[in-house]
């Protein structure tokens, strides 16, 4: 005779450590900190996925999705598509990656990501189970804290950063779902087991799937906690098992001691709210550069040197595709490119990695003159609390003239938190061209009162273009 199934097989230590806590948190439990930081982090992203809507990646997954309908799922955000709550997370957490403008997360020692990749899955499933904005802002509290502690805990490099969106999109997405203890460590093993991430997505010269990976952990996440409602098991000791995650991914077995809650500040706060579409360690090179652009005659350039933290030298100012990008995605990914388009139009738009400018030849020229270099003062600068990300570009012409721009530490930088004012100007930029300024403000007056929402499925309506 066979031996039965049962939900409640062997966990280990992290994976019941996890599951404890996201059963026992609730919207009581959260700071008023906590809850404002989830509102604007939510608002955030939601400005960001549309000015992303209009991207390749995003039309490609919008079109996958409209052959799968599904009316009791989830909606694809900015139309009237709706879809299952996976195939959603996968569609919406795309769009809203593709632009560069979600936030992302530095601590010293840590390992860096993009926790908001979380919220649009999150969404899905939330708006699946016609949930409360109390629960919603829960949910992603809950998934920043499991995102960013585990950022603090995990250090491998070779692995991506979306691992974690997967993890944290899985918990959170299974307390909306209301998940047993048991069924929620299934999740969590759903998750874990099967969607190990690659860190080759975003190495050398990149393709358009590096904002569809986003979407890929997202999905994984949602479909987790679909699986574990259904009755599914996951694999025993997902994360210490033999052939776990530990072991074979992190390369160290880890422990969550310190996690938000009871006295102990939550973690969503501390994410940065990135203001221009670039990954955040080539922000400071823009903003640096601003400072004297756009220059007159480009041709009249002799050398320019931009001095940054050995971060940003090292992850996007070293190597030979970083002076020869050839699609989007290496582009923003480029010290060197950022600071030549920039000279060049006076900024950094979307609009700064489109073909024209890719194939620009005074730009091309432009990027042979530029050398990125450490600066040490700036790396100590980077790796302290409170962090400061500076970088000097200076501009040296064949006339001897030195143009010099220099950024860090003031409330342009990347690190200081984002005043509401400062979040609705972002949001009111990404947004009122496509949905009015009568529908933006509406938007933006029920979801600083999220709080207050009955059910989270009037967002995705709220949005559609056209």
């Amino acid at each position: 005779m066979s031996e039965p199934h049962h939900v409640n097989k062997a966990v280990d230590s992290l994976q019941q450590r996890i599951t404890e806590y996201a059963c026992a948190l609730n919207y009581d439990s959260l700071t008023p900190e906590a809850i404002q930081a989830a509102k604007v982090r939510i608002i955030d992203i939601l400005g960001v996925l549309i000015g992303g809507f209009f991207s390749e990646p995003a039309g490609i997954a919008r079109n996958l999705a409209a052959q799968m309908p599904n009316a009791g799922g989830a909606t694809v955000i900015g139309t009237r598509i709706k879809t299952t709550p996976d195939m959603a997370a996968f569609v919406n957490a795309t769009t809203g990656r593709f632009v560069e403008l979600m936030d992302t997360y530095h601590w010293p020692g840590s390992h860096q990501g993009h926790p908001s990749d979380t919220v649009t899955p999150v969404l899905a499933l939330a708006e699946h189970a016609a949930s409360s904005g109390r629960d919603f802002i829960t949910a992603v509290v809950l998934a920043y804290e499991i995102y960013l502690r585990m950022c603090d805990v995990y250090h491998n490099e070779d692995f991506d950063h979306t691992n974690l969106c997967c993890l944290a999109t899985a918990v959170a997405g299974g307390k909306l779902l209301g998940l047993s203890p048991a069924q929620l460590s299934h999740c969590i093993s759903m998750a874990v087991v099967p969607n190990v991430i690659l860190r080759q997505v975003r190495l050398g010269h990149l393709s358009m799937f590096k904002a569809a990976i986003s979407g890929q952990a997202g999905r994984g996440g949602v479909f987790a906690a679909l699986l574990a409602r259904a009755g599914m098991e996951g694999p025993h000791l997902p994360f210490e098992g033999k052939a776990g995650w530990c072991d074979h991914v992190a390369h160290e077995r880890l422990a969550l001691t310190i996690l938000g809650g009871n006295g102990t500040p939550f973690r969503i706060p501390d994410s940065q709210i990135k203001n221009r579409p670039a990954p955040g360690v080539t922000i400071s090179s823009i903003l640096a550069a601003e400072k004297v652009a756009p220059l007159r005659n480009l041709k009249d350039v002799q050398q320019v040197t931009v001095e940054v933290f050995k971060y940003a030298k090292d992850e996007m100012g070293t190597a030979e595709h970083h002076w020869h990008p050839d699609t989007r995605e290496s582009a923003d990914y480029s010290v060197p490119y950022v600071v030549a388009a920039t000279l060049v139009d006076g900024t950094i738009t979307p609009n700064s990695y489109n073909d024209a400018h890719l194939r620009n030849p005074e730009l091309r020229a432009l990027l042979k003159k530029i050398v990125v270099v450490e600066n040490s003062e700036f790396t100590r600068d980077y790796e302290r609390v409170p962090q400061a990300h500076r970088t000097r570009v200076t501009v040296v012409t064949a006339s001897g003239e030195r143009l010099v721009g220099e950024t860090g530490g003031d409330e342009d930088d990347l690190a200081t938190p984002k005043s509401n004012a400062k979040i609705e100007e972002k949001f009111r930029g990404l947004t009122e061209d496509f949905l009015g300024k009568k529908r933006v403000d509406a938007i933006l007056d029920r979801l600083w009162h999220l709080e207050d929402m009955g059910n989270v499925a009037e967002i995705p309506p709220a949005f559609v273009l056209g």
